[in-house]
């Protein structure tokens, strides 16, 4: 047997997504951000004083990746945290000052990384974008529950 006559749709779609995923990482380190630091600035501007719990669960990580990152943008300033003073295993997050700013300097970054992105789509090729992203996610998600029964 031979290899495939076109590449996999899941392969060509793994190798592209790579390839966005790095060079917005790089956008996002030139302007002194992280993807995990992005997610969390928009998880705190989202919600305002964020448990720690509630923080993980919004952007996907495990609480003890999360607190690696917390403890890294505690030490530079970014946010701070306080025990909830009626449940002590509970901490709230803030963003500083110096937060903040990073936060809307990193924003600048990802709306232009966007706008890059869109170059040469018609609106209605985007929204069809979205449409067949969608549908690839809903076809993993029922093949998973498949594998499950």
């Amino acid at each position: 047997m031979g290899p495939p006559e076109q590449e996999p749709i899941g392969l060509r779609l793994t190798r592209v997504a790579k390839t966005v995923s790095r060079a917005f990482d790089a956008a996002l380190a030139e302007a002194g951000g992280s993807l995990p630091i992005w997610l969390i600035l928009v998880s705190l501007k989202a919600q305002a004083h964020g448990a720690q719990r509630d923080i993980a669960d919004a952007i996907g990580i495990e609480g003890a990746t999360l607190t690696h990152h917390l403890n890294k943008m505690e030490t530079a300033g970014l946010v701070t945290r306080r025990r909830d003073p009626d449940n002590r295993r509970v901490h709230h997050v803030e963003l500083t000052d110096a937060g903040e700013e990073l936060f809307g300097t990193l924003l600048q970054r990802v709306i232009a990384f966007d706008r890059q992105l869109r170059a040469g789509f018609a609106d209605q090729d985007l929204t069809q974008l979205r449409r067949l992203l969608e549908h690839l996610a809903t076809n993993t998600i029922s093949r998973d529950d498949d594998r499950r029964t």
